[in-house]
């Protein structure tokens, strides 16, 4: 069933029978705006979510556009199948009112759509719940934090991520979202710092926390932190599995 954004009638709620430990209860796609609409995110093409998308849809108007945040699987495979023209937009472009700009870290691709009244649609920059997964390759956690940087320079009111729940204070969650890593970057540069040369060691201090069935997404989260650190000079040593 559809839901409502928080002070934003505009927005449509439509959430994907995908549900998992990455996607949460399912991925969300959103409906905005009206004659046409724009549909973001379709991730399944499960029949029963896209028929939703559609009727919920008509009854703006229909979907002009379908928008994506990123190639990723779970964001991209309805939407080929609503009838109207699929764009992962450029930085800058335009489409249906929303503005994409490039926030690379999850995925090389990523970019977030913005309206004019601060509501960001942000895919898997953010999530809803929990942290976000950064893999290794092109330096990806540091692009991550200048992705952050940039929505904290916007003057955001709602950001609605690709999973969970609606973020009604985008500038706590992006501040927690800053000293998430910030924590981990510390807690790595201590045990560094203590001659800690084993992956495997560093893993299991560090993200002490973390459930076992989310270790494998960890240890991509914690090659992305010793890749940064590499390219600023600040990995002291080589290490070891």
């Amino acid at each position: 069933m559809p839901d409502l954004a928080p002070g934003h009638p505009e927005i449509l709620r439509v959430v994907a029978p995908n549900p998992g430990p990455m996607t949460l209860e399912g991925t969300n796609t959103f409906i905005y705006g009206a004659d046409p609409c724009v549909a973001i995110d379709p991730g399944s093409d499960d029949p029963g979510h896209l028929e939703a998308i559609r009727v919920a849809a008509a009854e703006r108007g229909g979907i002009g556009t379908v928008l994506v945040t990123h190639s990723h699987a779970d964001h991209t495979t309805g939407a080929d199948q609503l009838g109207a023209p699929v764009v992962l937009a450029t930085d800058g472009e335009e489409h249906g009112g929303l503005r994409a700009a490039a926030t690379p870290g999850h995925a090389a691709d990523h970019v977030v759509y913005l309206s004019p009244d601060g509501v960001c649609f942000c895919g898997d920059l953010v999530l809803g719940l929990g942290s976000t997964i950064v893999p290794p390759g092109g330096n990806s956690l540091a692009a991550f934090m200048d992705s952050l940087a940039l929505l904290q320079a916007e003057n955001l009111t709602l950001m609605c991520p690709g999973h969970g729940p609606w973020i009604t204070d985008p500038e706590a969650k992006l501040a927690e979202y800053v000293e998430h890593r910030m924590m981990r970057e510390r807690r790595l540069l201590a045990r560094l710092d203590e001659g800690e040369n084993s992956r495997a060691a560093l893993l299991a201090v560090v993200w002490d926390d973390v459930p076992v069935e989310l270790l494998p997404m960890a240890a991509m989260a914690m090659e992305a932190h010793l890749e940064k650190l590499e390219a600023e000079g600040r990995l002291p040593f080589d290490l070891v599995e």
